[in-house]
């Protein structure tokens, strides 16, 4: 098969119709991609297809933590955090250089919720869950050594405990990767239309492809709907009753060298006591997150406001009055929306983070949840999809990933690292003959100049997916990386076989996207971020 884009498209389009599906998997994020792995495991003839780009979007713009969910504990989801703790603890066994070990330091303030002695209690039994204890307590004076210019108001000390992080899009891509390596077929920019009925019960999919508006009819024994925030729009198709509420979580990312923090700093907002935090990721900077009903169209990207700008930075400001952040510091931003099973409405941060598996006339809808308990959830709608496919389960711990291969050991061990990291078991034949410029870092990030020429072959239809999603160059740097433009065109447009007329095509609509939702809005929008110091 060839490395264009284009052409491995067309080959796996080809396979629709001859192919005779057990599974048609509807949805292209880290739940989707976590069935699509499951069942090709079980050596299930399995499609999966994304509407969008993979990862296009709760997926690509999450706060790109694999935690225990250890603020849920407060609400008394304790299965929930169990789950996650153990799934946390088992996919940095097996993606050590993707999922990564990440230190949080919450500061204990006077007056300030939940309290050391109430937080040291959640983080024990948060530590049990995990098998072994990572807390740590220092005073004011340590705090000072540790986080020089952390001052929140009535600083006493701070206790620092430990979770983790990750690059999900590229998560969701590595477990797509494992999938189709286990004989699964993925692919994007293919939107599921209508149902395919028997009988009354649903046996497959008519589906249209966004790039050239042809509609194919894919039969498959089982359906399984993991499209997230979606959910409820192909679960109308049959009659079922919205489950879902729609809730915005807004990021800002700023240069490493104005907010250098050497691990994460989490905190409960003086707002309105939610919490916050900020860490350093891939080179830059992330602030987060926002938790809003988000009532837009969710086939618009969502785009954060005013009032969330001056909210995030009013955050970092209280942990560190002399920092005077401000939006233009601010290189880019993102929004995305999660898909929360909340028919109770009241305080979004309280509502349930727990996944829902129901089957409505032979489709399985899988949707809610969180991104560290990919795996039991894909297993949960494999159990009740099985009968429909015709197919045993089992339940398995089997790994998700295969190992990654060894990488040229002459090159530096911060290079190797990263590229098992993004590539896994394919990281030596991806690097395969790559140059010493190749190898070298973006500025402002992480990301090695080799990578934009891998994503070049990674099922890249539109310049966002290569820019927003294979790598993260658009929400690391100001103006969604094109300060770059003609160094990434060199290494990127040979591989993905378009000509000139398409390339400024796809540049002039990359550059609407930017601005529309990864740019901070006008500064009229913005209030002052000091308004949101005060309850």
């Amino acid at each position: 098969m060839t490395s264009n884009p284009a052409e491995q498209r067309a080959h796996k389009l080809a396979q629709l119709a001859t192919e005779d599906w057990d599974l048609l998997v509807i949805g292209g994020g880290i739940s989707g991609a976590g069935v699509l792995r499951e069942a090709a495991r079980l050596g299930w003839r399995a499609l999966l297809i994304e509407q969008h780009d993979f990862a296009w979007g709760t997926s690509s713009r999450s706060s790109k933590l694999v935690h225990g969910g250890l603020r849920y504990l407060k609400e008394g989801q304790v299965g929930m955090t169990l789950h996650s703790v153990r799934e946390r603890q088992r996919l940095m066994r097996e993606a050590p250089e993707l999922i990564e070990p990440q230190s949080f330091l919450f500061a204990d303030c006077t007056g300030r919720k939940p309290g050391r002695r109430l937080f040291q209690l959640g983080l024990t039994i948060y530590d049990m869950m995990a098998g072994h204890s990572s807390r740590v307590y220092y005073d004011a004076e340590g705090v000072r050594m540790m986080a020089p210019g952390l001052a929140p108001p009535g600083l006493k000390g701070a206790t620092v405990f430990m979770d983790a992080k990750t690059d999900d899009a590229r998560l969701v891509w590595r477990v797509l990767a494992e999938a189709e390596a286990a004989g699964g077929l993925a692919l994007n920019y293919l939107a599921a239309r209508a149902p395919v009925l028997d009988g009354g019960q649903v046996r497959g999919m008519t589906v249209e492809d966004a790039a050239s508006g042809v509609s194919h009819t894919i039969k498959a024994r089982a359906v399984i709907n993991a499209t997230g925030v979606w959910a409820d729009q192909l679960r109308g198709k049959l009659g079922g009753k919205p489950l879902l509420r729609p809730l915005r979580g807004s990021h800002l990312m700023v240069p490493f060298w104005r907010l250098p923090v050497a691990q994460a700093i989490s905190l409960m907002h003086p707002h309105d006591g939610r919490p916050v935090f900020f860490y350093p990721w891939e080179g830059a900077t992330l602030i987060g997150t926002t938790d809003l009903d988000h009532h837009a169209d969710p086939n618009r990207e969502a785009s954060i406001t005013g009032e969330e700008v001056a909210y995030l930075l009013a955050a970092v400001n209280d942990q560190f009055p002399g920092l005077d952040l401000g939006p233009a510091d601010v290189a880019a931003c993102y929004a995305g929306v999660r898909p929360v099973v909340d028919e109770g409405g009241g305080d979004p941060s309280s509502a349930g983070r727990d996944h829902v598996v129901l089957d409505e006339a032979g489709m399985v809808t899988l949707t809610g949840g969180k991104l560290t308990t990919f795996r039991l959830m894909a297993q949960d709608a494999l159990a009740l999809a099985a009968p429909h496919a015709g197919k045993p389960f089992q339940r398995s711990d089997a790994a998700i990933f295969a190992p990654a291969s060894a990488i040229n050991p002459r090159w530096p061990a911060a290079v190797r690292h990263r590229l098992a990291a993004r590539y896994g078991a394919r990281a030596a034949q991806c690097s395969e003959g790559a140059t010493k410029d190749e190898l070298e870092t973006i500025p402002g990030t992480h990301t090695l100049w080799l990578e934009l020429k891998i994503a070049a072959t990674e099922a890249v239809v539109h310049l966002d997916d290569l820019l927003l999603r294979r790598t993260r160059l658009g929400i690391l740097l100001p103006r969604g990386g094109l300060d770059h433009e003609a160094r990434i065109r060199s290494l990127c447009q040979p591989a993905l076989g378009w000509d000139d007329a398409r390339w400024q095509a796809e540049l002039a609509r990359y550059r609407e996207i930017i601005a529309a939702h990864y740019s901070l809005p006008v500064p009229a929008d913005i209030p002052d971020w000091h308004a949101y110091l005060r309850p």
